[in-house]
């Protein structure tokens, strides 16, 4: 695959008041959150979920890529079309997670390090037959007492950077995710220290693994303080401190930057959005790659009543997709 082909897809991904909508998660993440909302954890109605989100009439006005899980690829509509097929012919990139998750890394007490590598090149070229055009890893850094260490850092970037080279082998754009957690009592300077510490790592990284950056995407948090603290930082302040953050170690040759809603209320990850996209123009399009931001209303309503409630939750979903494009060119106003 040409790095050329690469980036072209890597520009569609951040297309102009397009972001990505991830619905990544794991059955047994998505088994919990049906949970909190009593709906029956099953093969069918995780299927019938996704259905109900990759269908969404109109999504692709808006959403520019998909990212699914592995169930999720391997599945198909009521009709028997496959999700990778009705998310192409909607205009919309299906992409992949491919991390195995985290485990503790040895040596390092509360720390985490992302696995998935063994097996990666084998299960790329699958995913690419089943329609796949990016990939996305998670890395995990967590703020506490004398962490993230050098070692987690560090152990996580080189994690990326390898999985990077292996997508962009197999012709799949990777996206690069480095989420500095909220959880925490750190206010908003550590905050950006450790993102601006991170991002450093990362892209010495994929420099050294000969990454093509302009054919990967990065999937960034936002330099927000801790969800345990005292600190309360405004709109603007968090916009300007992640925009700060990321212009001092992002290169401008990286075709955008998406972020991760990280745990923030659907509103407040949106008001930021906008508020760094106002503050432009930047280097790079930032837009959006949110989960629960963009379902969590949607999976209420759905819940209430799985057969007659699809078209509302799909409205509900459709409205959160043009809230956050409106945010990715600074248009956002709230109750649009």
């Amino acid at each position: 695959m040409s790095i050329e082909t690469l980036a072209e897809t890597a520009q569609a991904m951040v297309a102009a008041g397009k972001g990505i909508l991830a619905i990544d998660e794991s059955s047994a993440t998505l088994a919990r959150r049906f949970a909190d909302v009593g709906i029956p954890n099953s093969e069918a109605n995780r299927r019938a979920y996704r259905e109900l989100l990759i269908t969404t009439p109109q999504l692709g006005e808006h959403i520019s890529g998909a990212i699914l899980y592995d169930e999720t690829i391997r599945q198909s509509t009521r009709d028997g079309v496959p999700f990778a097929r009705v998310l192409a012919d909607s205009g919309i990139l299906p992409g992949i997670k491919v991390d195995k998750g985290t485990q503790p890394l040895a040596g390092c007490p509360g720390e985490v390090v992302t696995e998935g590598l063994d097996g990666l090149r084998a299960r790329l070229e699958e995913y690419y037959k089943l329609g796949a055009r990016f990939a996305k890893w998670r890395a995990v850094i967590r703020i506490g007492d004398d962490i993230p260490s050098g070692t987690c850092i560090d152990a996580n970037s080189h994690a990326l950077a390898r999985y990077a080279a292996l997508c962009q082998e197999q012709g799949l754009v990777p996206m690069v995710e480095p989420e500095v957690l909220m959880d925490g009592e750190h206010d908003i300077e550590t905050s950006y220290e450790v993102h601006e510490v991170v991002l450093r790592s990362l892209f010495d990284a994929l420099y050294q693994h000969s990454i093509a950056l302009e054919g990967t995407i990065l999937k960034a948090s936002m330099v927000v303080p801790g969800s345990g603290s005292d600190d309360v930082a405004s709109i603007d302040e968090v916009a300007e401190s992640t925009l700060m953050c990321l212009k001092s170690t992002v290169p401008a040759i990286l075709p955008g930057i998406v972020f991760l809603s990280g745990g923030q209320d659907d509103e407040a990850a949106t008001a930021h959005l906008d508020a760094m996209n106002r503050m432009g123009p930047h280097p790079w399009p930032l837009s959006f790659s949110y989960g629960r931001a963009m379902q969590s209303a949607a999976m209420k309503l759905w819940s209430q009543d799985l057969a007659g409630n699809i078209g509302k939750a799909q409205d509900t979903v459709l409205s959160r997709a043009r809230a956050n494009a409106l945010a990715a060119q600074g248009q956002w106003s709230r109750g649009a």
